[in-house]
């Protein structure tokens, strides 16, 4: 069974082992340290994930992933960006679009956002089919708008808006 919960200190270790997979940090933000150290994720899950919308992914009582929206500022305040890894064992099997799907009702029907964005770089099409399976659409690709080891990438700007909201 698939649930979302906050992270807690005994995710420390889990979070270690996951994050410091070449495969699974591949395509995230390089702002995630590597080597992700004990001191990494101790400041993430008593400072960095303390956001309302920003979950540890849970599967059989073990961490395994994180899924999160953090809301834009200012007049983007009705506007979220989400983000997501998973541990490489459990790909392919739906939970990502599971959880994802968990944390967008939540976000949906308890908080002011209209729109959630997710920027995907042009190489990782497992996660712009998830996006489309959830039901975003893409709205642009930016060129050139990544620059992560020693190269550009383009970067895909799929976005979903609340159900009855749309334009």
């Amino acid at each position: 069974m698939i649930t979302l919960r906050n992270f807690i200190e005994s995710d420390t270790e889990q979070l270690i082992a996951i994050l410091n997979d070449k495969d699974v940090t591949q395509y995230l933000s390089t702002k995630i340290p590597s080597p992700y150290t004990e001191e990494d994720a101790l400041w993430w899950i008593n400072e960095g994930s303390q956001g309302e919308l920003v979950k540890a992914i849970i599967f059989n009582n073990t961490l395994i992933g994180c899924v999160s929206v953090l809301a834009g500022e200012f007049e983007f305040n009705r506007s979220g960006e989400l983000g997501y890894w998973l541990a490489k064992e459990y790909w392919q099997q739906g939970i990502t679009t599971k959880a994802t799907s968990m944390l967008l009702d939540t976000v949906f029907t308890k908080t002011n956002i209209t729109r959630v964005f997710a920027y995907v770089c042009e190489d990782n099409l497992a996660s712009m089919k998830l996006l489309q399976k959830l039901g975003f659409e893409q709205d642009a690709i930016l060129k050139n708008a990544m620059f992560k080891h020693e190269q550009f990438f383009n970067a895909h700007l799929f976005s979903l808006l609340k159900p009855n909201n749309q334009n």
